[in-house]
């Protein structure tokens, strides 16, 4: 599988999904906030409110070259609402949309590694098997379906779908891994609108029965996109999120799924912990602003 342009239609179709079902659960969680998204030159256009890192465009360039007619609606779209424009644009989109990009007087402010990894070559993604041993997402159908319930994993990790009775727990840790950084409250909310998104899956991680960390997977033809990832400082260096990434592969794969997708900020420490459980860079984002 190669990284280029059917790829990135596939990675980014599947990540503007997962925003379109999170707007969607806003509007349904928070009413008031006024969440909705359109679609424009084959890009989405996300509103989650004006401060939420959602609202921005996914796919701009990719699925249609862009006209200013096209810009000048999505502007549109964002302005109207007091948010301001944001694109976050793959370079395999069409050279129309950064030539536009710069006439506009966009800016670029942030990159992303955009990270791919084939589900049924997946590469080791920690000890988490039932005997303590790492698992393999191209063992999945050998392994069997995995289930809500979830699984044990080692050091006594335990992953496990969350389900309607766990939605306060699971939105209290997956804010208390965000605290440091100032966004727990963001998260909490957040947290609460991925549980009641349709086609959202949400995932616990505990230690001996107490919680310590979530993630969240959305599924798009046959792409995975794996998002929500959050650890409490204490339950750190303990193997959770390689368990809940394990956990997610296999999840993923038994429902018929070929690639796992996930962003990181180049170079961080999610990225490295990307490579080494068999993700791969397909191409660096940059997201544009007016």
């Amino acid at each position: 599988m190669f990284a280029d342009l059917a790829l990135a239609r596939r990675l980014e179709r599947a990540e503007g999904t997962s925003a379109v079902r999170n707007v969607e659960g806003r509007a349904r969680v928070f009413p008031d906030r006024g969440a909705t998204w359109t679609e424009i030159a084959g890009a989405y256009a996300m509103f989650d409110g004006p401060d939420s890192p959602v609202t921005q465009t996914f796919g701009l360039g990719l699925f249609q070259a862009p006209t200013i007619e096209d810009f000048a609606a999505i502007e549109a779209f964002f302005t109207g609402r007091g948010a301001p424009v944001l694109h976050e644009v793959s370079p395999l989109a069409d050279a129309q949309t950064f030539t536009l990009l710069n006439a506009r007087g966009y800016q670029p402010i942030e990159f992303t590694s955009v990270m791919y990894q084939e589900v049924g070559r997946a590469g080791r993604a920690g000890q988490v098997g039932q005997a303590g041993r790492a698992g393999r997402a191209g063992r999945a159908g050998q392994v069997g379906q995995v289930g809500r319930v979830g699984h044990e994993g080692a050091n006594g990790i335990t992953v496990r779908t969350v389900g309607p009775g766990d939605v306060d727990v699971y939105a209290r840790t997956a804010a208390e891994g965000w605290r440091e950084s100032g966004y727990a409250d963001f998260v909490q909310d957040i947290a609460r609108v991925h549980a009641a998104s349709d086609g959202i899956e949400t995932f616990l991680a505990e230690l001996d029965g107490r919680p310590i960390a979530t993630a969240v997977l959305s599924m798009h033809d046959g792409v995975a996109h794996f998002a929500g990832a959050s650890t409490i400082p204490d339950g750190r260096r303990r193997g959770a999120q390689n368990a809940l990434l394990e956990h997610r592969l296999r999840f993923a794969a038994a429902r018929g799924c070929d690639i796992a997708l996930m962003g990181a900020l180049p170079g961080s420490a999610s990225q490295r912990n990307a490579e080494r459980n068999g993700f791969r860079i397909a191409y660096t984002r940059i997201k544009w602003r007016a």
